[in-house]
């Protein structure tokens, strides 16, 4: 019982921090989401707005769910989808590595949400790959991105989603210039530190109750630099056994 109150805290936590820019179910539209995230000053950037509004957010929620609060939700199997203004910042601050042709790695990409954006950022000539370790939710996110403008990519194969441990990363595209982690590390992964390609940047939450988002640069020596954005709050980047169970 003691365990259960715990996590019920953790989770109570995650969605009051992340519940930020509005809190009503009113808006209804993606393109009214969107508008809100650019008057609030969570994004700033053009092409983040574009690729918003491209990729509608309802598809990659559960039909019961309100698909435009600033809020995580719930997805089944003790996973979430992040805020809205979560995935606009994380798509900001790799926006420089998601030019059109660079390849990106988005890992516990759940409900293949950000996975379809970071897709549509790097085009056809480019190459996206989520790395999920729950059949289910890719089974989910497969069935979404078809019904979405991210489509054409995931039928011609520069959009893809695997059932794998996300922890390993995905080697069979590496290097990546942008890797995306959606769930909190104890610490950095190395695999994902080595498919990070020099000049690239990964973008993973850190710590297990105090989390930070922190980019991590790797400079063209192989060194890296890091930063701490924001303080955070995410589901735990573990095995899916431990997932299943509730952590």
């Amino acid at each position: 019982m003691r365990q259960i109150c715990v996590l019920s805290l953790i989770s109570v936590l995650f969605y009051v921090s992340q519940q930020r820019f509005w809190a009503g179910s009113g808006i209804n539209k993606n393109h009214e989401m969107v508008d809100g995230l650019l008057s609030s000053g969570v994004i700033r950037s053009k092409k983040v707005a574009e690729v918003m509004e491209t990729i509608d957010r309802a598809l990659f929620v559960p039909a019961s769910a309100p698909p435009y609060i600033d809020s995580p939700l719930p997805i089944g199997h003790n996973a979430t989808i992040s805020a809205p203004h979560m995935h606009a910042m994380c798509l900001e601050l790799l926006e420089n590595h998601l030019k059109p042709g660079m390849r990106a790695l988005d890992i516990g990409s759940g409900t293949g949400y950000l996975t379809a954006c970071l897709a549509i950022m790097v085009g056809a000539e480019g190459r996206a790959v989520g790395v999920e370790h729950i059949p289910e939710l890719v089974e989910f996110s497969i069935k979404s991105i078809q019904k979405s403008a991210a489509a054409p990519l995931l039928k011609e194969g520069s959009l893809s989603i695997r059932a794998a441990d996300g922890r390993l990363g995905w080697p069979e595209f590496a290097p990546y210039d942008a890797i995306h982690v959606g769930a909190a590390a104890a610490e950095i992964p190395p695999a994902l530190i080595e498919q990070l390609k020099p000049g690239g940047r990964l973008v993973i939450p850190v710590g297990n109750i105090y989390q930070d988002l922190q980019v991590v640069d790797k400079n063209a020596d192989g060194s890296l630099s890091v930063r701490s954005e924001t303080s955070v709050r995410y589901v735990p980047l573990t095995s899916r056994e431990a997932q299943i169970r509730g952590y």
